[in-house]
């Protein structure tokens, strides 16, 4: 019982806690209207450009939150509220994701092992609870054991995606700060705001991260025990 607690309950108390971080810290940096009155999409705008990218679309999505960089179709996404807005949080999170463009640009590995173990951890994402939950439901066959095993070898690669996220996400929100300063979009007594925010979403991949450990942790045990017996 308390391994269960450590592995799964304590790394799921930490998600909630970094999801309601981030909505917390973007709410309120979201109502900070930052002094040049510069909108989200004009920010990544200014910071793609300055790299000299050409090629990337800035598009509006729907949804709060849900902005990102697709390096297949070279669209940079934003959020209805950071597309036309011009808060601190708008600013931080367009830069962001132009810091995403960037990597893609110079080629930053950790971004490229990324996309590369991305269709595998779809894949895995899509079949590793179903698996799970029957290889625990059967677990005293031999197909639950085997069941766990092919869940296990889903999980780590889940764990490997979310670990190579880390650098990713760390690295853009650098270059985000970086270009807002040195743009001039932002002073540098505004950037207190972006901090909060950036560093706020960059808890939600640490939490995503120790969630997948957690879980595979638990497998393995569970494996381990099994073959205890056996």
């Amino acid at each position: 019982m308390l391994i269960w607690i450590l592995l799964i309950i304590v790394p799921m108390l930490f998600g909630l806690y970094a999801q309601m971080k981030i909505r917390s810290a973007y709410a309120r940096n979201s109502q900070v209207g930052s002094r040049g009155g510069i909108t989200g999409r004009e920010a990544a705008e200014a910071v793609i450009r300055s790299a000299g990218i050409t090629n990337v679309k800035i598009i509006e999505v729907p949804g709060e939150l849900t902005d990102h960089y697709n390096p297949m179709t070279r669209e940079l996404a934003l959020s209805a509220h950071n597309y036309h807005g011009s808060s601190l949080a708008a600013l931080g999170v367009a830069a962001h994701e132009a810091g995403h463009a960037i990597q893609h640009k110079v080629g930053y590995a950790m971004m490229n092992i990324r996309q590369t173990l991305a269709p595998a951890t779809q894949i895995a994402a899509s079949v590793s609870n179903f698996v799970l939950i029957a290889g625990i439901f059967l677990f005293s066959s031999a197909i639950g054991g085997k069941l766990l095993v092919i869940g296990a070898i889903a999980l780590a690669i889940i764990c490997l995606f979310q670990f190579v996220t880390l650098p990713v996400e760390f690295d853009a929100s650098r270059r985000a700060k970086e270009q807002l300063v040195g743009l001039g979009i932002l002073d540098r007594d505004e950037m207190k705001g972006v901090d909060e925010t950036l560093d706020a979403a960059a808890l939600t991949y640490v939490a995503a991260f120790v969630a997948a450990l957690g879980s595979l942790l638990h497998i393995l045990l569970m494996l381990s025990g099994r073959r205890s017996e056996d």
